[in-house]
């Protein structure tokens, strides 16, 4: 004897819709979408099929993986991520094939760390056919988020539901049973603060008092008011013009220096001296014209004014292994950076430098995963002190190194060096991987 009608249809609606609510924790293998792929996570999962499948909840394991387009983004940057189940508790349980293109999935991604909130994710309605008792194929969703905090942000994948258009509209909710899941991805944000590339040149480096000199800029905010200014060591003379950047950021003006203590000029954008909207000092001296006392003979002699340049002790550098499926540290040591500035003006350095992404065999590893630790000796006598970098991330946007500050008079010998560290992640192909870490002296 067969099921009664009202036991036919619940088998039917079963049979029918109780396939379709376990297909969201079903998946195969999937291909990673462009961009940084994140390491396949673990977590256990707590799927609610539709009341009317007559299936009860579904306790299981999901793998899912969470993929940018960017590892490295400025603060303000929006960053589209993308969430993928990739292998599930389940597979369809009857010998139901389901149709095609019936599945909507929707979900959370979690930051973590210096950001924190959820990003919505939904996937489109797209779906190959699935034959009873077969595994289910693997999804994908997207969504964005607008990076807010400099510092790493750690992405998890979060809940999920399938939205499912057959015979009836259906939705079908997981959850992360012990939240928030494993970390997938970390992205490495930084402040955004673009790089000061303002620069002066001078017409001549000195002059009689009360003469005047050509200042010449470029990199300057365009249409911008600049003024030009004597600085005498680190104070600024009463001697002041200025001047208006054209469409490209250039200018030309001339400036009287009349303050024989002068030292060097600058030149600055804003009410006031800012280093951050500024270009110098350019070293400039006032002539001593004082007349020579009768009987005496005024002796005089040049001291001639340097370069600033730097070496390196190589051009290569071996960072440690590490073990596929753990991952970790690469560390290593900068070859020593020796930076000698003798220009004898009053202007300081700055060291930077930058990295690009580290590539290999079917694979790359972001430029953000690159950090360091600097140090800076300078040689007994040199007049300026060396200041290293703060220790952190390098990345694509780049890190100072090292630097020296302005002064009434600058220069000397320095030494150079960081520890380097590579966050390798724990499923990186196997192989061997290289970035390009150039310094920029300035």
């Amino acid at each position: 004897m067969g099921p009664t009608p009202r036991r036919a249809r619940r088998w039917r609606w079963a049979s029918l819709l109780g396939a379709t609510a376990l297909a969201v924790t079903a998946g195969s293998a999937l291909a990673c979408p462009a961009g940084a792929a994140g390491t396949n996570v673990d977590f256990a999962t707590h799927c609610i099929p539709p009341d009317i499948a007559g299936i009860p909840p579904i306790d299981g394991t999901t793998t899912a993986n969470v993929s940018v387009d960017k590892t490295s983004p400025k603060v303000g940057d929006t960053v589209t991520v993308t969430y993928t189940v990739v292998t599930a508790a389940a597979s369809n349980p009857t010998d139901l094939a389901l149709p095609a293109d019936i599945m909507t999935p929707t979900g959370k991604v979690t930051l973590g760390g210096a950001q924190s909130g959820d990003v919505t994710v939904a996937g489109p309605k797209k779906n190959p056919p699935v034959p009873g008792k077969a595994a289910f194929p693997s999804f994908s969703m997207t969504g964005t988020f607008t990076v807010t905090k400099a510092g790493q942000i750690t992405l998890s994948p979060g809940g999920y539901n399938i939205h499912t258009s057959y015979i009836l509209e259906l939705d079908t909710p997981c959850t992360v049973i012990t939240p928030p899941a494993p970390v997938s991805q970390t992205v490495t944000a930084t402040d955004g603060t673009p790089a000061n590339t303002r620069a002066i040149s001078l017409g001549s480096a000195s002059g009689d008092a009360g003469a005047g000199v050509t200042v010449s800029g470029t990199h300057f905010t365009p249409g911008a008011t600049v003024t030009l200014a004597g600085r005498a060591g680190d104070t600024q003379t009463a001697d002041t013009a200025t001047v208006t950047a054209n469409a490209q950021g250039s200018f030309s003006g001339s400036l009287v220096v009349n303050d024989k203590a002068t030292t060097g000029i600058v030149a600055y954008e804003g009410g006031s001296w800012n280093a951050d909207k500024g270009a110098g000092p350019a070293a400039y001296v006032v002539n001593d014209t004082t007349p020579v006392p009768a009987g005496s003979q005024k002796l005089t002699t040049t001291v001639r004014a340097g370069t600033l340049s730097m070496s390196q002790a190589g051009d290569s550098v071996a960072l440690s292994a590490v073990d596929f499926g753990q991952g970790g540290a690469s560390a290593g040591s900068l070859n020593t950076v020796t930076v000698k500035d003798f220009r004898g003006g009053p202007a300081g350095w700055s060291l930077t430098g930058k990295v690009t992404d580290f590539t290999g065999p079917g694979a790359r590893i972001d430029a953000g995963h690159l950090s360091w630790t600097p140090a800076c000796t300078a040689k007994a006598g040199s007049p300026s002190t060396c200041e290293a970098g703060s220790a952190g991330t390098v990345g694509s946007a780049g890190a100072t190194l090292a630097s020296t500050p302005n002064g009434t008079l600058t220069g000397g010998e320095f030494t150079v060096d960081a520890g380097l560290s590579l966050d390798v992640p724990a499923f990186t192909p196997p192989g061997a991987y290289s970035g390009v870490l150039t310094l920029t002296l300035t």
